[in-house]
Protein backbone atom coordinates (compact mmCIF):
# COMPACT_ATOMS: atom_id res chain seq x y z
CA UNK A 1 0.00 0.00 0.00
CA UNK A 2 2.86 2.37 0.85
CA UNK A 3 4.34 1.69 -2.59
CA UNK A 4 1.13 2.74 -4.33
CA UNK A 5 0.78 5.89 -2.22
CA UNK A 6 4.39 6.87 -2.89
CA UNK A 7 3.94 6.28 -6.60
CA UNK A 8 0.74 8.32 -6.58
CA UNK A 9 2.47 11.24 -4.88
CA UNK A 10 5.31 11.08 -7.41
CA UNK A 11 2.82 10.95 -10.27
CA UNK A 12 0.98 14.01 -8.99
CA UNK A 13 4.31 15.81 -8.59
CA UNK A 14 5.18 15.07 -12.23
CA UNK A 15 1.86 16.51 -13.37
CA UNK A 16 1.94 19.65 -11.22
CA UNK A 17 5.59 20.33 -11.99
CA UNK A 18 4.80 20.52 -15.68
CA UNK A 19 7.24 17.79 -16.69
CA UNK A 20 7.97 18.52 -20.40
CA UNK A 21 8.10 14.87 -21.48
CA UNK A 22 4.81 14.07 -19.77
CA UNK A 23 2.95 16.95 -21.37
CA UNK A 24 4.53 16.30 -24.78
CA UNK A 25 3.08 12.78 -24.65
CA UNK A 26 -0.31 14.16 -23.64
CA UNK A 27 -0.28 16.66 -26.51
CA UNK A 28 0.70 13.99 -29.06
CA UNK A 29 -2.10 11.73 -27.83
CA UNK A 30 -4.70 14.50 -27.92
CA UNK A 31 -3.61 15.77 -31.33
CA UNK A 32 -3.71 12.35 -32.99
CA UNK A 33 -7.02 11.39 -31.36
CA UNK A 34 -8.74 14.69 -32.19
CA UNK A 35 -7.69 14.58 -35.85
CA UNK A 36 -8.78 10.94 -36.17
CA UNK A 37 -12.09 11.64 -34.46
CA UNK A 38 -12.79 14.70 -36.62
CA UNK A 39 -12.15 12.72 -39.81
CA UNK A 40 -14.31 9.87 -38.50
CA UNK A 41 -17.13 12.29 -37.68
CA UNK A 42 -17.03 13.78 -41.19
CA UNK A 43 -17.60 10.27 -42.59
CA UNK A 44 -19.52 8.53 -39.81
CA UNK A 45 -22.24 11.10 -39.17
CA UNK A 46 -23.37 11.40 -42.83
CA UNK A 47 -23.13 7.60 -43.18
CA UNK A 48 -25.25 7.11 -40.06
CA UNK A 49 -27.86 9.59 -41.28
CA UNK A 50 -28.00 7.87 -44.66
CA UNK A 51 -28.49 4.43 -43.12
CA UNK A 52 -31.13 5.71 -40.70
CA UNK A 53 -33.14 7.81 -43.16
CA UNK A 54 -32.95 5.83 -46.39
CA UNK A 55 -34.48 2.51 -47.38
CA UNK A 56 -32.34 0.28 -49.57
CA UNK A 57 -31.65 -3.37 -50.27
CA UNK A 58 -29.22 -4.88 -47.78
CA UNK A 59 -29.88 -2.30 -45.08
CA UNK A 60 -30.12 -4.97 -42.37
CA UNK A 61 -26.75 -6.38 -43.45
CA UNK A 62 -25.16 -2.91 -43.23
CA UNK A 63 -26.53 -2.43 -39.72
CA UNK A 64 -25.25 -5.82 -38.58
CA UNK A 65 -21.87 -4.97 -40.10
CA UNK A 66 -21.76 -1.65 -38.23
CA UNK A 67 -22.62 -3.43 -34.97
CA UNK A 68 -19.83 -5.92 -35.61
CA UNK A 69 -17.26 -3.27 -36.45
CA UNK A 70 -17.97 -1.44 -33.17
CA UNK A 71 -16.23 -4.30 -31.37
CA UNK A 72 -13.41 -4.64 -33.86
CA UNK A 73 -10.15 -5.51 -32.01
CA UNK A 74 -7.58 -2.76 -32.27
CA UNK A 75 -4.80 -5.18 -33.15
CA UNK A 76 -6.80 -6.40 -36.14
CA UNK A 77 -7.15 -2.84 -37.41
CA UNK A 78 -3.46 -2.28 -36.75
CA UNK A 79 -2.54 -5.41 -38.66
CA UNK A 80 -4.76 -4.49 -41.62
CA UNK A 81 -3.48 -0.92 -41.88
CA UNK A 82 0.10 -2.08 -41.36
CA UNK A 83 -0.31 -4.26 -44.45
CA UNK A 84 -1.59 -1.26 -46.38
CA UNK A 85 1.08 1.25 -45.45
CA UNK A 86 4.16 -0.96 -45.02
CA UNK A 87 6.85 -0.75 -47.69
CA UNK A 88 5.40 -3.68 -49.63
CA UNK A 89 1.80 -2.51 -49.18
CA UNK A 90 -0.28 -0.61 -51.76
CA UNK A 91 0.17 2.65 -49.81
CA UNK A 92 3.79 2.05 -48.88
CA UNK A 93 5.10 4.92 -51.00
CA UNK A 94 3.09 7.39 -48.90
CA UNK A 95 5.53 6.84 -46.01
CA UNK A 96 2.82 6.69 -43.34
CA UNK A 97 4.22 3.83 -41.28
CA UNK A 98 5.55 4.95 -37.88
CA UNK A 99 4.20 8.47 -38.37
CA UNK A 100 1.28 10.32 -36.76
CA UNK A 101 -0.57 10.05 -40.08
CA UNK A 102 -0.44 6.27 -39.96
CA UNK A 103 -1.86 6.23 -36.42
CA UNK A 104 -4.59 8.67 -37.46
CA UNK A 105 -5.57 6.37 -40.33
CA UNK A 106 -5.87 3.37 -38.03
CA UNK A 107 -7.81 5.25 -35.37
CA UNK A 108 -10.08 6.72 -38.05
CA UNK A 109 -11.05 3.17 -39.04
CA UNK A 110 -11.75 2.37 -35.39
CA UNK A 111 -13.93 5.39 -34.67
CA UNK A 112 -15.95 5.64 -37.90
CA UNK A 113 -18.26 2.62 -37.37
CA UNK A 114 -18.87 3.65 -33.76
CA UNK A 115 -19.91 7.16 -34.75
CA UNK A 116 -22.02 5.89 -37.67
CA UNK A 117 -23.82 3.26 -35.59
CA UNK A 118 -24.54 5.58 -32.68
CA UNK A 119 -25.77 8.23 -35.11
CA UNK A 120 -28.25 5.67 -36.44
CA UNK A 121 -29.37 5.02 -32.87
CA UNK A 122 -29.73 8.76 -32.21
CA UNK A 123 -31.97 9.21 -35.26
CA UNK A 124 -34.11 6.22 -34.27
CA UNK A 125 -34.58 7.70 -30.81
CA UNK A 126 -36.22 10.81 -32.25
CA UNK A 127 -39.96 11.32 -32.36
CA UNK A 128 -41.06 9.69 -35.67
CA UNK A 129 -43.16 12.76 -36.39
CA UNK A 130 -40.00 14.77 -37.04
CA UNK A 131 -39.12 12.70 -40.10
CA UNK A 132 -42.75 12.39 -41.18
CA UNK A 133 -43.20 16.15 -41.02
CA UNK A 134 -40.06 16.77 -43.07
CA UNK A 135 -41.22 14.44 -45.81
CA UNK A 136 -44.78 15.79 -45.75
CA UNK A 137 -43.46 19.31 -46.30
CA UNK A 138 -41.44 18.09 -49.28
CA UNK A 139 -37.97 18.41 -47.74
CA UNK A 140 -35.14 17.00 -49.84
CA UNK A 141 -32.57 14.53 -48.46
CA UNK A 142 -30.18 17.28 -47.37
CA UNK A 143 -32.90 19.39 -45.74
CA UNK A 144 -34.24 16.31 -43.98
CA UNK A 145 -30.77 15.42 -42.66
CA UNK A 146 -30.23 18.98 -41.40
CA UNK A 147 -33.54 18.97 -39.56
CA UNK A 148 -32.80 15.59 -38.00
CA UNK A 149 -29.39 16.85 -36.89
CA UNK A 150 -31.01 19.86 -35.24
CA UNK A 151 -33.45 17.67 -33.35
CA UNK A 152 -30.99 14.94 -32.43
CA UNK A 153 -27.83 16.97 -31.98
CA UNK A 154 -27.14 15.64 -28.49
CA UNK A 155 -27.18 12.02 -29.63
CA UNK A 156 -24.87 12.83 -32.52
CA UNK A 157 -22.44 14.69 -30.26
CA UNK A 158 -22.54 11.75 -27.86
CA UNK A 159 -21.66 9.47 -30.79
CA UNK A 160 -18.62 11.61 -31.61
CA UNK A 161 -17.55 11.65 -27.96
CA UNK A 162 -17.82 7.85 -27.87
CA UNK A 163 -15.60 7.67 -30.94
CA UNK A 164 -13.05 9.96 -29.31
CA UNK A 165 -13.09 7.85 -26.16
CA UNK A 166 -12.44 4.75 -28.23
CA UNK A 167 -9.37 6.13 -29.99
CA UNK A 168 -7.70 7.99 -27.14
CA UNK A 169 -7.80 4.91 -24.92
CA UNK A 170 -6.62 2.32 -27.45
CA UNK A 171 -3.07 0.98 -27.55
CA UNK A 172 -2.91 -1.65 -30.32
CA UNK A 173 -3.16 0.67 -33.33
CA UNK A 174 -0.90 3.32 -31.82
CA UNK A 175 1.79 0.77 -30.99
CA UNK A 176 1.72 -1.15 -34.29
CA UNK A 177 1.44 1.83 -36.64
CA UNK A 178 3.23 4.51 -34.63
CA UNK A 179 6.10 2.50 -33.20
CA UNK A 180 5.97 4.44 -29.90
CA UNK A 181 8.60 6.92 -31.13
CA UNK A 182 9.51 9.51 -28.52
CA UNK A 183 8.39 13.01 -29.47
CA UNK A 184 6.55 11.81 -32.58
CA UNK A 185 4.08 8.97 -32.07
CA UNK A 186 4.30 8.18 -28.35
CA UNK A 187 0.78 8.49 -26.95
CA UNK A 188 -0.43 8.21 -23.38
CA UNK A 189 -1.43 4.56 -23.73
CA UNK A 190 1.77 3.40 -25.43
CA UNK A 191 3.87 5.39 -22.97
CA UNK A 192 2.03 3.81 -20.04
CA UNK A 193 2.79 0.35 -21.40
CA UNK A 194 6.44 1.22 -22.06
CA UNK A 195 7.19 3.01 -18.80
CA UNK A 196 5.51 0.33 -16.69
CA UNK A 197 7.54 -2.39 -18.43
CA UNK A 198 10.70 -0.38 -17.66
CA UNK A 199 9.76 -0.06 -14.01
CA UNK A 200 8.95 3.66 -14.29
CA UNK A 201 5.63 3.18 -12.55
CA UNK A 202 5.33 6.83 -11.46
CA UNK A 203 5.36 8.21 -15.02
CA UNK A 204 2.95 5.52 -16.17
CA UNK A 205 0.62 6.35 -13.29
CA UNK A 206 0.86 10.08 -14.02
CA UNK A 207 -0.15 9.47 -17.64
CA UNK A 208 -2.95 7.19 -16.49
CA UNK A 209 -4.31 9.95 -14.25
CA UNK A 210 -4.12 12.44 -17.11
CA UNK A 211 -5.90 10.00 -19.41
CA UNK A 212 -8.69 9.65 -16.86
CA UNK A 213 -8.77 13.44 -16.56
CA UNK A 214 -9.23 13.84 -20.31
CA UNK A 215 -12.08 11.29 -20.30
CA UNK A 216 -13.73 13.03 -17.37
CA UNK A 217 -13.37 16.46 -18.99
CA UNK A 218 -14.85 15.36 -22.32
CA UNK A 219 -17.81 13.61 -20.71
CA UNK A 220 -18.30 16.51 -18.32
CA UNK A 221 -18.49 18.92 -21.25
CA UNK A 222 -21.05 16.64 -22.95
CA UNK A 223 -23.16 16.58 -19.80
CA UNK A 224 -22.98 20.38 -19.54
CA UNK A 225 -24.16 20.70 -23.14
CA UNK A 226 -27.06 18.40 -22.43
CA UNK A 227 -28.11 20.37 -19.37
CA UNK A 228 -27.79 23.66 -21.23
CA UNK A 229 -29.92 22.36 -24.10
CA UNK A 230 -32.84 21.48 -21.85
Amino acid sequence: MDYLLTALRSAVALITAGDPETWAIVWTSLHISLVACLCAALVGVPAGLWVALRSFRGKAVVQVLLNTLMALPTVVVGLFVYGLISRRGPLGEAGLLFTPGGVVLGEFLLATPIIANLTVAAVRALDPRVITTCRTLGAGPVQEAVMVLREGWYGVVAAIVAGFGRVIAEVGVAMMLGGNIRGLTRTMTTAIALETSKGEFELGLALGLLLLGVAFGVNGALFALQERGR
